[in-house]
Formats: structure tokens, sequence, C-alpha cells
């Protein structure tokens, strides 16, 4: 391979940055090679997002010769310490001796490592295609494992046997199906079945962890293709239990389809439409308070510990999609909350999706864009016109009436029949002399 058939440029300070770490290290005497994700990316003419360094040079021996202030010791008891690069825009680059893994008795982290020779070190990583090296000075490719042909062949194959592999470390399980479907490769039989036979063992694995897999997975134009493989491979219940029947499959035969509609690369949407079947009321459930319906999300976000932000993106959306159906026939002060919320674009790729899963056209989120694209944001969310002080001026106890006769005045103002705070305090007027005939 030569440099110039690398995935990222020869001018970027971040691979300039990462063959200088190279040159250091072998001016001192050590080995130095780049190591794992960052040869992958390369040979696949992909931009590497970090590069790391797989080393002869102990941790002690990387922070003597970068020094202490450029140095982190991220994991030193596991021989890797980050080197941090003389600029912002160079990034930093993992450093990490060669090292062969003890027993992984936490199905995590080994109770032991070994420092060792490059060869070694190869067969301790999960895939072929993570095994590969890299001399970024002569541009050769070291293979101990196998992993060009499979990544010329497009398979993912564990190192030596799946089993030993993923009991090594249970999250490799869904690391497997990430790369096969993020990579449009196919997974290797006996690796494909040695998840199906270890799929229970997952549950060993932190849901901070299975969660950041679900994230990479989801975000990704291949999101799709990563749910199928879930479900092809028994995963998915181990993760998702949830949204899933008594066999292991959706419950709901659309949702595959809108996985592969969704344009933002976000999680949260993606998440949307996985949970979507718990939102809408089973059978016997035509009653349920939506209240419970959105609980029931919840629970699950809370279950893998999702960030507050996105359980409440999550919640938001579901809770939204009924409200946007049949939008054109709303008043104002439905449509502008909803398109003014910082989650919109979310809510309409999730309409939009779901409707061409159906095959039908997305006459809800057209008409949104055409209102979008008409108007401007003050007209979406206008400066208000009145506030608490002007409705308690006028002999209204602080409490949930003056809540309610704001409200009643400002979705006049977006129902655009108030256009000035004059007009808003006459209204307002007479909503109070309305309440008092009551």
């Amino acid at each position: 391979m030569t440099s110039e058939s690398t995935g990222s440029s020869t001018s970027d300070p971040r691979r300039l940055f990462a063959v200088s770490v190279v040159e250091i290290l072998r001016k001192e005497g050590f080995e130095a090679l780049w190591a794992g994700g960052c040869v992958r990316d390369e040979l696949l003419g992909k931009a590497p997002k970090d590069f790391d360094v797989a080393s002869t040079a102990t941790p002690d021996d990387v922070i003597r010769i970068f020094g202490k202030k450029r140095t982190v010791a991220v994991g030193a008891s596991f021989g890797v310490v980050m080197v941090l690069g003389p600029t912002r825009s160079c990034g930093q680059v993992e450093v990490a001796t060669f090292r062969s893994d003890g027993e992984y008795l936490d199905g995590r982290r080994p109770e032991s490592v070994r420092f060792c020779r490059p060869e070694e070190d190869a067969q301790r990583r999960d895939f072929t295609i993570n095994g590969l090296f890299f001399d970024p000075l002569t541009c050769e490719v070291i293979d101990y494992v196998g992993g060009r042909v499979d990544l010329a062949a497009g398979i993912v194959r564990a190192i030596g046997d799946p089993a030993a592999r993923f009991q090594e470390d249970k999250l490799r399980m869904l690391r497997a199906i990430r790369f096969a479907a993020t990579f449009h490769f196919h997974l290797d039989g006996a690796t494909a079945e040695a998840v199906r036979r270890h799929r229970h063992d997952l549950n060993q694995v932190s849901v901070e962890r299975i969660a950041q897999e679900m994230r990479r997975m989801l975000a990704h134009s291949t999101r799709q293709t990563s749910v199928k493989l879930l479900e092809d491979t028994g995963l998915l219940p181990e993760v998702l239990p949830e949204i899933c029947s008594v066999s292991g499959l959706l419950r709901d035969d659309e949702t595959l389809a809108a996985l592969e509609h969704l344009e933002q690369p976000a999680f949260e949407p993606a998440m949307s439409i996985l949970l979507r079947s718990l939102y809408q009321p089973q059978r016997g459930e035509e009653n349920t308070d939506y209240r419970q319906r959105v609980e029931k999300i919840d629970v699950v976000c809370r279950r893998l510990k999702l960030s507050n932000e996105e359980n409440d993106c999550i919640c938001w959306v579901l809770d939204s999609l009924p409200v946007l159906a049949g939008i054109a026939a709303r008043p104002l002060h439905i449509l502008k909350p909803l398109l003014a919320h910082p989650h919109s674009p979310f809510l309409l790729d999730v309409s939009s999706a779901l409707a061409f899963a159906k095959a039908e056209p997305p006459v809800d989120v057209e008409y949104c864009r055409r209102y979008l694209s008409a108007n401007s944001s003050n007209i979406l969310l206008p400066a208000t016109l009145i506030d608490g002080r002007d409705v308690m001026q006028l002999g209204i106890p602080a409490g949930p009436g003056v809540r309610t006769l704001l409200a009643a005045v400002r979705n006049e103002q977006l129902d655009e029949l108030l256009l000035s705070r004059d007009e808003a305090l006459i209204r307002l007027q007479q909503l109070i002399h309305q309440l008092a005939e009551l």
C-alpha cells in the first residue's frame, strides 16, 4: 500500500502527528507500527477517526520520551498511554505496548497482561480486519491473522476461536454486527454461529457499553442492516426484549423499512422507530392513556441508561407523531410550536420514513417543509405580547388562572388573530370579563 492509496490525506495534521510518533519511537530504538482500526480504514480508503500505535516501548518509556505534560496514562497497567499532539488540530495518538492478555474474568478486561512481540499481540485482537499493522514510514502492511484477505473479501471473522474471543469480551458480539453492517461486509459463518450460541452472555455487559454500541449502529446509514443482523443472530431480544415478539422478531413489520428511509445521521430517530410499537396501543389497550404509553418508552430508555436529553427527545417524537398526522387541518397554535421545537427535524424524519415504509406519500411532512420554507423563525416563535404581570395587574391572583389566560392569548397570537400588544391587552380584558360572567 502506498501513502497515495490511503483514505486520509497525507497533509492531514492528525495523520502527520501519528507518523511523527512512530518516527520518534523508532529513533529511540523501539519498534512502532500503526495498529487496529486506523489500518483497516486506510486500506478501505476511509479517513481514520483515530490513530493508534503499537510499540515495544513500555508506558514508562513513552512518558519519558514525550514528556509528562504531553502524555496521559489512560491504561498504563494495560500498556496504554495517550500522547497529545502539539496543537489541537493534531489530535492525540494512543500508544500501546505489544501485549498478550491473560484471562478475562470480568468479560471485559484481562486480569493480567504480558508484553510480547507483534505476532502475539495480533492474536489477542477481536477480528482479523482489526488485527493488521501498518508501517507508515515504508507503507508496508504487516498481517499475521489473514486480515487483508478478509478485508478484500468483505468478511468479519473473529481471530482464532470465535467463542474464545467473545468470552473475553461479550461486547464483541455487538461489534461484529456493527462492523458487518457499517462496511457492508458478511459475518463469517463460524463467527455468526458463535454469536448465536453465546448471545445470552451479552447480559453480562454493562448497559452503558451496550447503549454506546447501539448509538453507533443506529446513527449510521446502515442501521436497517444492523437491526436485521441483530434479529438474525438472536441478539435483538437480548438488547431490546420489549420490542420483540415471542419468536424474537420485531413486532412491527414496518420497522425495518422505516429505518431504511431515515435521513438524519442520529440515534434518536432510529430508536424512536424501534420503540414506536410500545407507544401504539396493543390489542385490549385501545383506551390506554397516552401517558402510560410514554411511560413504557421512558422505562426502556432508563433501563439502557440513555441521557435525559435522548430520553426526552425519543418520548417527544413518539408523542408528537399523532399530533403531526393531518397537521394541515390543525390551527397554527398547534403547528408553530411543533415546528419550532428543537427536535422537530427528527419528528419530520421519522414521520416521512414511516410514510415511505407504508408506500404512502409523506403529505404531513411535505406540508410542514413548505411552511418552514415560507416562514421565518420569528413567525414560528414570536415574542410574547403579554406576561404574567399584565394579568395580575388586572386583579387575577398568581396561580393556574394566570397560566390559563396567558395560554389563551398566546394561542390567538400564534393563530395570527392578535398582532400587537394593545390588541393582546384588549383581548385579555375580554377573557377576564368572560370568566367573571361564568
